[in-house]
């Protein structure tokens, strides 16, 4: 026993550096380690693009598209992927992406870049394209959080926010998803009481992205009086508000997924949100970022199909490159032909809403089906790499996780078919039939 404990203490006193001799070296760097292809800190030109898509896009959208993909490529490339093993969010990433001017979208004035709703898209994707996770800090804060303010905020709230915002000088989040209450959105049980000069919030959030650090956190909570939904702008800080990681994610690592408790957080009157009087004003917002959102498959299987496509004529077997072997070709044929259709379709959504023909239905069909199609196209990129399609430093791996939570925000697939399937039946088959009782025998 003495022996034990005498081995134990000195087991204690071992410096890092032994410890680390017991595990093993270092690991190589990737170019080192595995030198026959490049890794995707270089980023892969732009083949995905196959039937020319930039010809559907006026001057103004192409030439934001081609600064957001070089942007993307020469300054955030290089970083993503230890970031996203780390589970770390880049803050000194958040200039680079504020000097792309894409924040708030489609809003006119306050600072905002008032861009067409294709260009916002096509912006979206090229940001997916290169890392996922960054693309969805744009889409909460922008698509989300901002889009709320400037169609449901006050006059004096778009003037008081928005500016700030669009330079991302601050942060913003938004609280809808509780523990209890995903898919099922419109029951939330967060609420909203009426004191003297503003509002008691008192509930919590779950899966919020952007949530452990934003300076604005737009915040939905049943009214205790009218028993509808409201919406609310919360400040950081405020007593009685506490956010908190969520850990051990898979997918989209480096978003700072958060759980927020409300404990009786005072908001004032000239922070709760004047549009929002009800869940149908919630939902107008969101089919506006599911059009976004429907864009992110898009961007995300480009830049695995520019991968692939790079990684198979780089590597060798069997005295020959991966890219002359059929079923290999065959495979990126499939993926590209997806990824054709998808532009389209997401084309299509962006050129319905401008012109203000875009139904519910019409955008919840736009991500269910791309989304679907991307993780298609995603896991054929997986099998084309093989084991180093496991490997963050090719890309594919990291987008095959990041992908997965995407199928699953603003909307499972399911219930975003649901939305389309009631729009064109009439029906709507949210919940189950009620069962009657079933006597015992």
């Amino acid at each position: 026993m003495a022996a034990v404990a005498s081995q134990k203490q000195g087991s204690g006193n071992k410096s890092e550096e032994d410890m680390r001799s017991h595990i093993g070296l270092p690991a190589l760097e990737i170019s080192a380690a595995f030198p026959q292809a490049t890794p995707a800190t270089i980023f892969p030109a732009m083949t995905s693009d196959y039937y020319q898509f930039d010809d559907l896009l006026n001057s103004e959208e192409s030439s934001l598209r081609k600064n957001v993909r070089n942007v993307m490529e020469k300054e955030i490339a290089p970083i993503m992927a230890k970031c996203w093993e780390k589970a770390e969010f880049p803050f000194h990433v958040i200039p680079k992406l504020a000097a792309l001017n894409v924040a708030g979208g489609t809003i006119k004035g306050y600072g905002c870049p008032g861009l067409s709703i294709t260009a916002s898209a096509v912006s979206l994707a090229e940001i997916a394209r290169v890392d996922a996770s960054c693309s969805t800090f744009v889409l909460v804060h922008s698509s989300l959080a901002m889009l709320t303010i400037g169609l449901c905020g006050s006059e004096a709230q778009r003037q008081k926010y928005l500016p700030s915002l669009a330079r991302f000088s601050t942060v913003a989040c938004w609280a809808l998803t509780e523990p209890d209450y995903g898919s099922d959105a419109s029951s939330l049980s967060t609420t909203a009481t009426k004191v003297n000069g503003g509002w008691l919030l008192e509930g919590q959030k779950r899966w919020i992205g952007n949530s452990t650090f934003a300076d604005v956190l737009v915040i939905f909570a049943r009214n205790t009086s009218t028993n509808q939904i409201n919406g609310f702008i919360v400040r950081k800080g405020s007593p009685g508000l506490s956010a908190t990681k969520i850990e051990n994610k898979i997918g989209l690592r480096i978003v700072q997924n958060g759980d927020i408790l409300l404990k009786k957080v005072f908001v004032p009157d000239e922070d709760r949100l004047p549009g929002v009087h009800s869940f149908q004003d919630t939902s107008k917002v969101l089919a506006v970022s599911r059009v976004m959102v429907t864009w992110q498959p898009i961007g995300i299987s480009m830049g695995v199909f520019d991968m692939c496509h790079r990684y198979l004529k780089e590597r060798k077997q069997f005295g020959a490159p991966l890219a002359a072997f059929q079923i290999n070709q065959i495979k990126l044929a499939r993926m590209l032909g997806n990824i054709q259709a998808m532009l389209l379709v997401g084309w299509r959504l962006c050129k319905l809403y401008e012109s203000g023909k875009m139904t519910p239905g019409q955008a919840s069909l736009g991500k269910a089906w791309t989304s679907n199609k991307a993780r298609e196209t995603v896991s054929l990129g997986r099998e084309l790499l093989g084991g180093n399609g496991i490997l963050a430093d090719f890309l594919v791996a990291k987008a095959f996780c990041d992908l997965e939570p995407i199928l699953s925000y603003e909307g499972t697939y399911e219930i975003n078919s649901l939305v389309t399937g009631r729009e064109i039946t009439g029906i709507a088959s949210f919940k189950p039939a009620v069962l009657g009782k079933v006597s015992r025998l």
